[in-house]
């Protein structure tokens, strides 16, 4: 999965530039340079032998990236979720007993986010457990949110070079007098959307980041942290509803009675959230991102057979990188879930659940009878 949601920058500049080659060569960002002739635009590119592939090669090998900020220094590693709930743990020294009541391989599964191997019984004999529960939940979610954010605001970096490539494009067309200002409007518009969406998304970042430092109780301590480029993969397979009825009925039987009432409605709602989270981020993955990366390729290769025009490229490649970041927001929503529901089976009560594609925020209230 990892792999799959990363798109290779070469696949947007082998069409990108080749329509910028095909309007005129000066350099990029040459605001005040003189009008250019058509004409001109055209014999230049005509000097290479083979048009706009020739002068795309000159030009990527001539024309320097304007390289990215560079990243915060990390002074803490937590490259799983594991890695998360661990440390959230050291925060709360009363829990290093409870660690040792449940031994090292459950203590491990729970880290792991196996929560199932715990059987609710264990809830009478060690006491804590709850808490040593909610602790990982708190910091799985907050590692995962973090996680979610670093990886969409790759695909917004990636939005802004096919909305300034468009821009450039298009001031280069009003340049040579082929279009009017009101015709480059909208590249120039659609610049400053994609340069806010990716502030609000580094802003996003920036917070998810702090919620998880705060979590795992490192404020003042830490001010960055390394995580991995990519949430993980979903499951192959899901937890069927034989299991969940399984070990609620285990559950139940360790509880109140007005309890165990309000545990089935939970559960309920939680195993739904995970079961229509797991479609929606299949779906997003398996269709709607694999049918846009079809139709960005093909727009590329009928562009190259001259039927399609370099804004049609732009646009799919545009689409693309939506679909790419909904793709990743699909995929947090499941984990969210999924930490919701194993919670919920141990006894845990979230004040509500995940509101599928509303940015993570759990805005569904849970039942409270």
């Amino acid at each position: 999965m990892a792999g799959m949601l990363y798109l290779k920058r070469p696949f947007l500049a082998a069409a990108l530039w080749s329509g910028l080659a095909g309007v005129a060569a000066p350099a990029l960002g040459a605001e005040d340079a003189p009008p250019l002739d058509w004409r001109e635009a055209n014999d230049t590119v005509g000097q290479f032998q083979r048009g706009h592939i020739d002068v795309l090669r000159w030009e990527q090998a001539n024309l320097k990236e304007t390289p990215e900020p560079p990243a915060p220094a990390a002074s803490l590693s937590l490259q799983t979720a594991a890695d998360a709930v661990r440390r959230a743990w050291t925060a709360h020294l009363s829990l290093a007993g409870v660690q040792a009541q449940l031994g090292p391989a459950l203590t491990e599964a729970v880290a792991q986010g196996r929560w199932m191997m715990v059987d609710p019984s264990m809830h009478r004999r060690v006491q804590g457990l709850g808490e040593l529960l909610a602790v990982a939940r708190e910091a799985r979610q907050a590692w995962i949110q973090a996680v979610a954010a670093r990886q969409g605001v790759g695909f917004h970096r990636e939005s802004l070079i096919a909305a300034e490539t468009a821009h450039e494009l298009g001031r280069r067309m009003v340049q040579v007098g082929n279009w009017s200002r009101l015709q480059g409007a909208p590249a120039s518009l659609a610049l400053s959307e994609a340069r806010m969406a990716l502030q609000r998304a580094e802003y996003a970042q920036a917070l998810a980041e702090r919620e998880l430092i705060r979590v795992l109780g490192l404020t003042g301590r830490h001010d960055h942290v390394a995580l991995p480029d990519s949430l993980p993969a979903l499951p192959d397979a899901l937890i069927g509803p034989d299991a969940v009825d399984a070990h609620l009925q285990r559950l139940r039987a360790q509880l109140q009675r007005a309890e165990a009432m309000r545990a089935a409605p939970r559960t309920r709602m939680a195993y739904e959230a995970y079961r229509a989270s797991h479609v929606l981020a299949a779906g997003y993955r398996d269709e709607i991102l694999k049918t846009r990366e079809l139709m960005a390729e093909e727009a590329v290769l009928r562009y190259n057979g001259m039927l399609k025009s370099v804004w049609d490229v732009l646009s799919e490649t545009r689409q693309r990188f939506a679909a790419a970041a909904e793709t990743v927001n699909a995929q947090r929503d499941f984990w969210l879930a999924e930490a919701d529901l194993q919670w919920v089976l141990q006894g845990g009560e979230p004040a509500s659940f995940v509101s599928l594609g509303g940015g993570g925020a759990a805005a569904s209230a849970a039942p409270a009878h």
